[in-house]
């Protein structure tokens, strides 16, 4: 199996795929494609007519889109454990995580992901301040329903790896936290998967200026 990314401090959508196949243990090699560099697109698009990553190869097939390669893990390789077990929170997690692949522009926009940015004053605009005020809500959402200590919906699953890139550019860009969701940030950033991806994007000296807010 094999995944393909981008850089490992710019590509959120990258972070999704490659976190729930190592918070899982399974066996995969990372194919690592510095974004907007020269050939890079050509390179991408020779994995993916559409030119985007992640891809996940596997058994002869292509998957695509990242939500679609966690649900395709999730079904082969993980027997529906990507995502809860009781049917109400599975339904709450996958609207979560559809709400992030489609919304939250203004957030993506101004606080694009960058793991080894340093915590600076930012300004946040009243659109931005939506976008985390609804995030925060989906969370606290999704742990009161699951009455969850640790992970979203208790174990740690497709939403918590969907949500990993908000929590990086949160805790990069300084925003203050509830203590519950505080906690939270913190447990996700501990993982030695995020710790693991982290060393990753610190190691790589490739500069996208439009990323550096």
């Amino acid at each position: 199996m094999q995944l393909v990314i981008g850089n490992h401090n710019y590509s959120s959508w990258s972070l999704r795929a490659w976190l729930l196949l190592r918070q899982f243990g399974l066996d995969f090699e990372t194919v690592r494609i510095a974004l907007f560099t020269p050939g890079a697109a050509e390179q991408i698009k020779s994995y993916n007519p559409a030119g985007k990553v992640p891809v996940l190869l596997d058994n002869g097939l292509t998957i695509w889109d990242s939500l679609s390669i966690c649900e395709y893990i999730s079904e082969q390789h993980l027997d529906g454990k990507g995502w809860p077990a009781d049917s109400a929170l599975r339904a709450h997690a996958r609207s979560s995580c559809a709400e992030m692949h489609t919304s939250f522009m203004a957030l993506r926009h101004a606080m694009p992901m960058n793991c080894r940015r340093t915590v600076e004053n930012v300004v946040i605009s009243s659109e931005v301040q939506q976008d985390i005020d609804r995030i925060l809500q989906l969370w606290s959402g999704a742990l009161n329903l699951s009455a969850s200590e640790q992970f979203l919906y208790g174990e740690f699953s497709i939403a918590d790896a969907f949500y990993a890139p908000v929590v990086y550019r949160l805790t990069g860009y300084g925003v203050s936290l509830p203590e519950q969701l505080q906690a939270y940030c913190d447990r996700v950033l501990a993982l030695p998967a995020c710790q693991e991806w982290l060393k990753l994007a610190q190691q790589e000296n490739e500069v996208i200026e439009e990323e550096e807010v």
